[in-house]
């Protein structure tokens, strides 16, 4: 019997983006489980709500992404890797959560592995050093390149986000996706992936994209006054609230 699961990763606080996805994966009474590939929150303030939600299912995966770790390690008195401008957003980030998301959150597991009908299913927010660091973006990946990193893997899929654009690899060894960035798009729109195996193993993957509305969101950035966003809405969402004034 075929499997079918979503792929959902980078929702970075973006509360309206992932509502929009949630209600089009719960359209198709098929799909099994969902794997989030990390970076739950961070970028987007709407931290809460979006915890909320993810908290309120029981058919979602968590993994660890670089801005769940970074807010953890303030809340839990550490240093985090971001500095400067970075920092002082991922300190207001923290200074915002509800603290009872903290254990939650600093129990999240930096990889996930699952079989799908002969399939082996590596999950992980971004590759990973031989110490368990997660690596500088790629902004030019090359099967070449991901074959070599993989290269002691026995996954036949894996799937990573942390770089907010589409990745669909295909070498001999195996198949890399990356579904693209849920919350942080230069249009209204919220990306994942639909990854179904089937009996035989034979791979079928769907790349989808929900429009929903988010003025709302955008606009709040400056009315709640959160560090550093200018730069995140040029940068992460292509500077979308110009379109409202």
């Amino acid at each position: 019997m075929e499997k079918k699961i979503a792929i959902i990763s980078d929702i970075h606080g973006n509360y309206s983006a992932l509502q929009a996805v949630c209600k089009e994966i719960d359209q198709d009474t098929t799909i099994e489980q969902i794997y989030c590939l990390g970076d739950l929150i961070g970028i987007g303030y709407e931290t809460n709500k979006v915890l909320d939600l993810l908290l309120s299912r029981s058919d979602i995966s968590f993994l660890m992404g670089n801005h769940d770790e970074a807010i953890v390690d303030i809340l839990s008195g550490r240093e985090p890797y971001s500095r400067k401008r970075e920092r002082d957003h991922h300190v207001w980030i923290a200074a915002h959560i509800d603290h009872s998301f903290l254990s939650f959150l600093s129990e999240l597991p930096v990889t996930l592995s699952a079989e799908c009908n002969g399939k082996r299913l590596d999950f992980v927010h971004y590759h990973l050093d031989e110490e368990g660091n997660f690596l500088p973006v790629d902004y030019d990946p090359t099967v070449e390149k991901l074959d070599f990193l993989y290269r002691d893997s026995a996954a036949d899929i894996i799937c990573f986000g942390h770089h907010h654009v589409i990745h669909h690899f295909k070498t001999k060894k195996r198949l890399y996706l990356n579904p693209g960035s849920l919350g942080c798009f230069h249009k209204p729109l919220a990306s994942y992936a639909i990854l179904i195996i089937g009996d035989h193993g034979e791979i079928n993957v769907t790349f989808k994209e929900v429009p929903y509305d988010n003025k709302e969101f955008l606009l709040g950035y400056s009315k709640l006054n959160v560090p550093g966003s200018d730069y995140i809405l040029k940068v992460f969402h292509g500077n979308q609230p110009l379109h409202y004034q």
